[in-house]
């Protein structure tokens, strides 16, 4: 079966460290896409970490392989790769790691530069947070399944979606979460 896996959330969010968790957890994420690396590899050069990781997801359906991407979901990109991955008839699937304020995010990536990982400009940050909530919401039509991570403390799974219905995992209910399920019924 193709596999298309989008590990999805805000800057500073863990997405990194969720495809870590799930490379040791499953066999299917193929070939990771991870633009932050790529562009790091490339001198810092984001324009060219983009094209990077786009000419690598292209060649990924062409060929039909399993793969995965992380991503905030900002912009259209990613919407395209799973209408055009629906096409191509591969499964569908997103984690998503949340958090429930800017100031967290802000606050990890500060950690995160300062033991020598790559900065985000902090208007970027902000846009990306503000809109996080329809950013889901517009990819998970496409989405065969998808589970919710809470990582306040760990990667925590507090909810899921199956057969167009997201619901709640478990006791624990983070802001965030709540937030979500209400943008996605309204």
């Amino acid at each position: 079966m193709k596999v298309y896996t989008i590990i999805g959330g805000v800057n500073g969010a863990g997405k990194s460290s969720l495809t870590g968790v799930l490379r040791a957890e499953t066999t299917n994420l193929g070939r990771v896409i991870d633009v932050d690396k790529i562009t790091a590899s490339l001198g810092g050069d984001r324009l060219a970490g983009g094209k990077a990781a786009i000419r690598m997801i292209n060649e990924c359906l062409s060929k039909g392989v399993c793969f995965t991407q992380e991503t905030t979901l900002s912009g259209q990109r990613t919407e395209k790769t799973a209408r055009r991955a629906r096409e191509l008839g591969y499964f569908i699937r997103l984690y998503y790691v949340g958090l429930d304020t800017s100031a967290e995010s802000l606050k990890r990536i500060r950690n995160r530069v300062e033991k020598g990982g790559h900065d985000i400009p902090r208007n970027d940050v902000l846009r990306r947070f503000e809109s996080r909530y329809e950013d889901v919401k517009r990819i998970l039509p496409y989405c065969d399944e998808a589970t919710f991570y809470d990582n306040d403390n760990g990667f925590t799974a507090v909810g899921e979606y199956r057969n167009g219905e997201v619901l709640q995992l478990g006791q624990k209910c983070p802001g965030w979460f709540s937030d979500l399920l209400r943008a996605i019924e309204g």
